[in-house]
C-alpha cells in the first residue's frame, strides 16, 4: 500500500471537489505515483449540454462531451501531469469501483460531501459508499472545519489513531510513513470509552486497568515497529477523543484503520463514518 504509486481522483466538479485538488498536488509532490481521474456521469449529464434526449446518437456525443469536459478539467488542475482519464456513465460508486479494480489503486482522494442528495448521516453517499467497498486508502477531506482550526499542507502534523484490533500495526506503519514522507510530526492516541461512573458501583480500578492494557499495547506496538513517536490513552468516546486530539495537536491529518467499516453490517456500526465527518482535517484511512 505505501508508498503509494497510483493515485485515483473521483470528480464530480462541485466545490467540495475543486477544494480536495490541492492535496491531490501536494500527494503528487511526496509520493512518486500515477494519476488517474474518472467522472461518473447518468441523466444529469444533459442539463448542461445542447444535445437532445431523442437523438439516437446522444450517448455517443454525451461520451465525447464527458471525455471533453475531464479532459479540460485535467489540463487545468494538472497541466504538468500525466493525467489517465476515465470519463463512464454508471452510478459513481460503481464507477470508480470498476477503476480501482482495473488499475490497481493503492489510495482514493475524495471529498466528504458532494454532489447529489443522499446523505448517510451528513457523510456524501459516494464517499460512504467507497470507504465501505473498496480495498485500497481512502483520503477524505474538506468536511468539519472549523474557524480556528486550518490543517495545513504540506501536512506539519499528523494524528494516528489506534485501536485494539490486528490492524493497528498496519495502521502506524502507514502513518510512520507518511509522517516520515513530509517530515511532520506524528502523535498516536487510542481512546477507551470505559463504562461512566455510578454510585452504586466503583469502576475505578476496572477503568485502570484498561488504560493500563492499551498503553502496555501501544508501547509494545510502538517498539516491535521501531516507532519513536509520543502517544496518549484517553478516557472518552472514540469520535470525540479524536476530534479533541486534533485541535489539541494542531494536526493536518488523521490516519485511522478501516476496521468494521468493511464488515458486513458496517454502514450501520462502523465509528469511522462519524470520525471522517466530525473530523477538523483530512483523514486517510487504511
Amino acid at each position: 500500500m505505501l508508498p503509494f504509486r497510483k493515485i485515483l481522483f473521483p470528480v464530480d466538479y462541485s466545490e467540495p471537489c475543486q477544494a480536495v485538488v490541492p492535496y491531490v498536488k501536494d500527494m503528487l509532490r511526496h509520493f512518486t505515483v500515477d494519476l488517474t481521474l474518472v467522472h461518473a456521469y447518468g441523466p444529469g449529464a444533459l442539463a448542461y449540454s445542447e444535445l437532445v434526449a431523442a437523438d439516437p446518437n446522444w450517448p455517443e456525443e454525451i461520451q465525447a462531451l464527458e471525455d471533453r469536459r475531464l479532459r479540460q478539467f485535467a489540463s487545468e488542475k494538472f497541466p504538468e501531469e500525466h493525467v489517465e482519464l476515465f470519463a463512464k456513465h454508471g452510478e459513481a460508486g460503481h464507477v470508480i469501483d470498476e477503476v480501482i479494480r482495473h488499475q490497481g489503486t493503492d489510495l482514493v482522494m475524495l471529498p466528504t460531501r458532494g454532489h447529489g442528495p443522499l446523505r448517510r448521516f451528513l457523510l456524501g453517499s459516494v464517499t460512504a459508499k467507497v470507504l465501505h467497498d473498496v480495498s485500497a486508502a481512502v483520503w477524505t477531506g474538506v468536511g468539519s472545519a472549523l474557524a480556528d482550526h486550518n490543517p495545513a499542507i504540506p501536512y506539519k502534523s499528523i494524528l494516528c489513531a489506534l485501536d485494539e484490533t490486528d490492524e493497528a500495526e498496519a495502521v502506524l506503519k502507514a502513518a510512520a510513513t507518511i509522517a516520515c514522507t513530509y517530515n511532520a510530526d506524528l502523535h498516536l492516541v487510542h481512546a477507551v470509552a470505559t463504562p461512566p461512573m455510578a454510585l452504586e458501583i466503583d469502576f475505578s480500578q476496572y477503568r485502570k486497568e484498561l488504560m493500563d492494557a492499551a498503553d502496555f499495547r501501544i508501547r509494545e506496538l510502538k517498539a516491535k515497529l521501531g516507532v519513536k513517536a509520543p502517544h496518549s490513552v484517553i478516557d472518552t468516546m472514540v469520535v470525540d477523543g479524536i476530534r479533541q486530539e486534533v485541535l489539541k495537536r494542531k494536526a493536518d491529518l488523521v490516519v485511522v484503520g478501516r476496521g468494521e467499516a468493511q464488515a458486513t453490517f458496517g454502514r450501520v456500526w462502523s465509528v469511522l463514518y462519524p470520525i471522517v465527518r466530525e473530523s477538523p482535517c483530512p483523514v486517510l484511512s487504511i
